[in-house]
């Protein structure tokens, strides 16, 4: 299979985690507006809908959700494809999380999980459809949920670029996103199609947080006194009324017959 932005989903092998995970001289891998806005209001998004039970993570890069999620759960789950990620990880987290260094395509796990969280990894993938099928069919448990965040196509802050002239259209890789491993752009629209054809059965769509600066735009206000909490709230609050405007969309999944 080849996905929508000809790239061959068997080239995994020849991928360097360590080195996607590194800043390189333009782009960040994460900024400060990830960790301290978007996180936030992702498990915002989450709350309300976590089932009673255990936690996988799909992709825990440092350990900086995880954080977020031990307040949810006491039992959780990290698969990380780099080895570098991990290990700072565990330097904070101890045996309070078990730590599992695989691919997606080759981990083997040992048991069902009530919540699997994939945030801004999806994108990331070879072949998308073929892990979230392991979601499904493996994975989660009968009356489990998947909670999946990407990067929006059509957040304002990227069809701005594409006025700018900075990016071609909404759903284009920048050479500084294929660098960290960037495969795909989703819309809300791609991103269910997707999760559909894993089998997986959507019961809730959604945007995280109306976003029209880019994020190193972000960084810089956050350290100054423009930008006020209020503000903030403001931005997650619109996004519910406009999700494909927002910075990230969601959708919250169930199991689905095995496909």
């Amino acid at each position: 299979m080849i996905n929508e932005n000809n790239q061959n989903p068997l080239m995994h092998s020849s991928r360097d985690y360590n080195k996607e995970l590194k800043d390189t001289a333009d782009h960040k891998y994460a900024y400060n507006f990830d960790f301290d806005v978007m996180h936030r209001f992702m498990i915002r998004a989450f709350e309300g809908f976590y089932k009673e039970g255990s936690c996988l993570e799909l992709g825990s890069f440092k350990g900086d959700f995880t954080r977020r999620l031990l307040s949810h759960f006491q039992d959780i789950t990290c698969v990380e494809a780099s080895d570098e990620a991990i290990k700072l990880a565990r330097m904070e987290f101890g045996d309070r999380v078990t730590f599992i260094n695989q691919l997606f395509e080759e981990a083997v796990l040992p048991r069902t999980y009530d919540n699997i969280i994939l945030t801004h990894v999806l994108e990331h993938l070879d072949n998308p459809v073929a892990v979230m099928k392991r979601i499904n069919n493996e994975w989660l448990s009968d009356t489990g949920r998947f909670f999946l965040v990407c990067p929006n196509a059509n957040a304002p802050s990227r069809q701005i670029a594409v006025k700018m002239g900075l990016i071609t259209h909404n759903t284009a890789i920048t050479p500084a996103e294929a660098a960290h491993g960037h495969r795909i752009t989703y819309t809300l629209d791609t991103l269910e199609r997707d999760a559909r054809a894993a089998g997986l059965k959507v019961i809730h769509r959604s945007g995280i947080f109306f976003k029209a600066l880019a994020n190193f735009q972000w960084d810089r206000l956050l350290n100054t006194d423009i930008i006020s909490d209020a503000y903030l709230e403001g931005c997650y609050d619109l996004g519910q009324v406009y999700p494909d405007l927002c910075s990230s969309i969601f959708l919250l999944c169930e199991k689905g017959k095995p496909s």
